[in-house]
């Protein structure tokens, strides 16, 4: 599993994503390489090719709830540009360029402040990461059960 979390952490709550990415890596669990980036590029086409899951991690503004995950599938026409990509382009893009078409998630995490230049997370920023990663770490126990059933299964 490929982890990509992207923000901005010089923009207090935009760093949600390279935030949860660094909560994530620490943990060092097995089957998930971690990266970062200020924002999603071509680049990343190539980083999810051999990837059979990835997870997009960004911070999510103006939500009720405290973070949002969901299934994506590849954007219909990847929109490019020479500033950033929606992971549904990078999707795409990975499709297009090299055949891969990795089940993908987005997890968006709520945060508050988002105006002022400045590190660090805002405090309902860092709840909200909190239970964004307990969330994720579930929902990664339950994917890795099933796949080791699945695999017992065929063998």
């Amino acid at each position: 599993m490929e982890l990509i979390g992207y923000g901005n952490p010089g923009r207090q709550d935009d760093g949600l994503g390279p935030a949860f990415a660094a909560r994530i890596a620490a943990r060092n669990l097995p089957g998930i390489t971690v990266s970062t980036s200020y924002q999603l590029t071509v680049d990343h086409a190539l980083k999810i090719a051999d990837a059979t899951e990835v997870v997009f991690v960004d911070a999510l503004m103006r939500s009720e709830t405290p973070f949002r995950f969901a299934q994506i599938a590849a954007a219909a026409s990847p929109e490019l540009s020479s500033h950033s990509l929606t992971p549904g382009s990078v999707l795409a893009l990975a499709a297009t360029l090299y055949g891969a078409q990795p089940r993908a998630h987005v997890l968006g995490i709520s945060g508050q402040a988002f105006s002022e230049v400045g590190e660090g997370l805002s405090a309902a920023a860092e709840k909200n990461l909190g239970l964004a990663e307990a969330f994720f770490l579930e929902w990664f126990e339950d994917a890795d059960r099933a796949e080791e059933r699945a695999r017992r299964a065929h063998a």
